[in-house]
């Protein structure tokens, strides 16, 4: 294997911590436990960049795997050892229960399939997790002839507990360290390499959606959903990576499991780990009536009811599951939460509390070019960090820098905030480290996006306090509001009803007599100097006359239009972005004029708003050809409103009923009328 840079970045940061994927990749499959528990093994013989130390680990994890892996067919292989050697040494997964009968507990084997093996209370005691769900661990067993001869007797007990996971209480200062040796770029590929993945081959959202994958495992009570198709990992991660995660796979799910069993009062899943994934959702029941109702109140505060006492657990709740339809399909026969179990589905106050949703349609399918053969860290290391991470926050860097528009309700804000959080963490390990604005922008589109998309199934539901969607942010209070959307829910044809950011506008030419009408986008930055530069290469010389128009009357207009803004002291470029076969970009006057306003005024305008009409040199507006053709389009286009000139009114006499219905049409008298019309209240 060739070292890249990353790879010799993590071996000079991260030397002892480190483990070839590929290696994994080989035990894996040849014995019958999870990820991190090869990876415990590797990183305790392997964890070198020096093959003969390599090749010397891989032998002694090969024995080891061989010596204490139970394969089916070894079963009473294993019993007899114990019986005849007094003890055996075996990795497996153990769970415990209390045996009411002798006041006593009792383990199970699985692998071994032995439900009543002794165990002391003391051991029970420091790994209580084995009393929710069991955890893998190093196990010796021994065997007591003495006691099989006892009526009832249990001759197998568990001698020692080994648990496959770090136990170096500096693992995070560690990391935190490493940290600063690598950019962002690369830590992020990292931090994929280490879950088994070769971000080279991903495009930015995917690798997004996996980083939003890890977040449930640095922030304390966090509710996430990923439903997409088949075959993308979408379990991979909670069962294979972490010993502080648990899969629920399918089936029937008891309250007394997941939250408190009453009888005992043993916590539940949500008390012992830090994640707890329902697999296949789509199945999942509980065993009583309100079970739904206590997680839906769980998910909301942390806490649950045992009777009079109140008590308090910080494991997040994770649901995944697979569509039986594309996204679109989906969208077109019912909303997103759709393979949701009903009690869930089309529950408005459910959907609330998750606080983000994770598009699995974005993540590929998992094949052999997807997973890398570079170093990444050991699972045990990297998980131990993810839990020491749950104890901080990262809500505190968004202080000042940056501000959330007027949609966000107040469950909105907590979503996002600790999406923000739990990205920032994955980026940036230590609280001492500056986190540029970039990255913190990064973290908020993601966020904003992933809750604004149950946002959007709530309003698919058809609930009136969930219509305002439009999330939007502002990066410092002098900053540019920018509006966050979710590409799934925009029409390839459509404009979207979302507002564009400053200098964007939505317009349609008429044509030019040798052109059908078509839509257009114009787009202004401005910036330090003067002038207007056109970028489209060639400039049609239809939309050029436009803009001439355009720039003169904003000049000439300056204190109506912009107020004490002094438009000849910036420079603007402009592009036109034709979404029709129309190129020329004809009489986009009043179009291209909004646009270096709103640009200059740093305003945004209405969403779903089309601007049509020319101006000419002395600012008066000109007549639109064929402004019903023009109405006919933008609803086509799905446009809510179209703003036309005050002149078109008697022509539209002859749109259609049905068309007037679709769309609201108003009418300017002027530019600065048009400007008005347009701006986002």
């Amino acid at each position: 294997m060739e070292l890249d840079a990353i790879d010799r970045k993590a071996i000079e940061a991260l030397d002892g911590y480190l483990v070839r994927k590929d290696l994994v990749r080989t035990f894996s499959r040849q014995f019958p436990v999870p990820t991190y528990v090869v990876e415990f093994l590797l990183g305790r013989y392997c964890a070198s960049s020096d093959e003969s130390e390599i090749k010397e680990g891989l032998e002694i994890v090969q024995r080891q795997l061989q010596s204490k892996t139970v394969k089916a067919v070894d079963v009473e292989l294993f019993k007899k050892r114990a019986k005849e050697e007094g003890t055996v040494k075996l990795i497996d997964i153990i769970t415990a229960r209390l045996d009411a009968k002798t006041d006593s507990f009792v383990a199970s084997l699985p692998s071994l399939m032995l439900n009543d093996v002794r165990i002391s209370s003391e051991l029970v005691d420091r790994h209580e997790r084995m009393l929710t769900g069991g955890f893998y661990a190093e196990i010796t067993l021994s065997y007591d002839g003495a006691i099989a001869l006892e009526r009832s007797g249990r001759p197998f007990g568990i001698e020692a507990i080994r648990e496959i996971q770090l136990s170096k209480l500096d693992a995070l200062e560690v990391l935190a360290a490493a940290r600063k040796h690598f950019t962002t770029d690369e830590w992020k590929a990292l931090m994929l390499r280490s879950v088994g993945i070769d971000s080279d081959k991903l495009e930015e959202r995917q690798k997004n959606a996996m980083l939003l994958r890890m977040v449930p495992f640095v922030e304390r009570n966090y509710n996430m959903v990923e439903l997409g198709p088949r075959g993308t990992g979408k379990s991979h991660l909670f069962q294979q990576i972490s010993p502080y995660a648990h899969l629920i796979s399918g089936g029937k799910a008891t309250v007394a499991k997941m939250f408190v069993n009453n009888s005992t009062g043993q916590r539940g899943l949500v008390c012992q780990y830090d994640v707890v994934c329902f697999d296949e959702v789509s199945g999942v029941s509980f065993d009583q009536k309100d079970g739904v109702n206590i997680l839906k109140g769980y998910m909301e505060s942390g806490e649950f009811s045992r009777g009079k006492e109140s008590i308090r657990a910080d494991g997040s709740v994770v649901m995944v599951g697979n569509f039986d339809v594309d996204v679109e399909q989906q969208q077109r026969i019912g909303h997103l939460f759709g393979p949701l179990p009903p009690e869930m589905r089309d529950d408005t106050a459910f959907m609330d509390r998750i606080h983000a949703y994770l598009p699995g349609w974005d993540v590929p399918k998992i094949s052999k070019d997807l997973l890398t053969d570079q170093f990444g860290l050991v699972s045990d290391f990297l998980s131990e960090c993810w839990s020491k991470l749950r104890n901080q926050s990262r809500v505190s860097v968004l202080q000042n820098r940056v501000y959330y528009g007027g949609a966000l309700s107040g469950r909105d804000t907590n979503a996002v905030n600790k999406t923000v959080s739990g990205l920032l963490k994955l980026l940036y390990p230590s609280l001492s480290d500056e986190i540029p604005d970039a990255d913190i922008e990064w973290a908020v589109r993601i966020a904003m996006e992933s809750r604004r998309r149950v946002k959007e199934q709530q309003k698919r539901i058809g609930a009136a306090e969930f219509r305002n969607t439009h999330f939007s942010y502002t990066m410092g209070e002098e900053g540019v509001e920018k509006f966050v959307s979710t590409p799934e829910l925009q029409s390839g044809e459509g404009i979207g009803t979302d507002p564009l950011e400053p200098g964007q506008v939505w317009t349609i030419s008429p044509g030019d007599g040798q052109e059908n009408p078509g839509l257009y986008r114009i787009e202004v930055s401005e910036g330090p100097g003067s002038g207007v530069k056109i970028l489209n290469k060639p400039v049609p010389q239809p939309f050029r006359e436009s803009v001439s128009y355009a720039e003169q009357n904003l000049y000439a207009r300056a204190s109506s239009l912009v107020g004490d803004k002094e438009p000849r002291h910036h420079e603007y470029s402009i592009q036109l972005r034709a979404f029709d076969p129309a190129r020329s970009g004809a009489k986009l006057g009043v179009g291209t004029l909004v646009a270096l306003a709103t640009s200059l005024l740093k305003k945004s305008l209405r969403g779903g708003l089309i601007i049509v009409g020319e101006i000419n040199l002395g600012g008066s507006i000109e007549p639109v050809h064929k402004p019903v053709s023009i109405v006919e389009i933008a609803v086509e286009k799905q446009a809510t409103s179209i703003l036309m000139p005050v002149s078109s009114r008697r022509q539209l006499i002859d749109l259609s009923d049905d068309m007037a219905t679709k769309v609201d049409i108003q009418f300017y008298s002027d530019a600065r009328d048009a400007l008005l019309k347009a701006i986002a209240e």
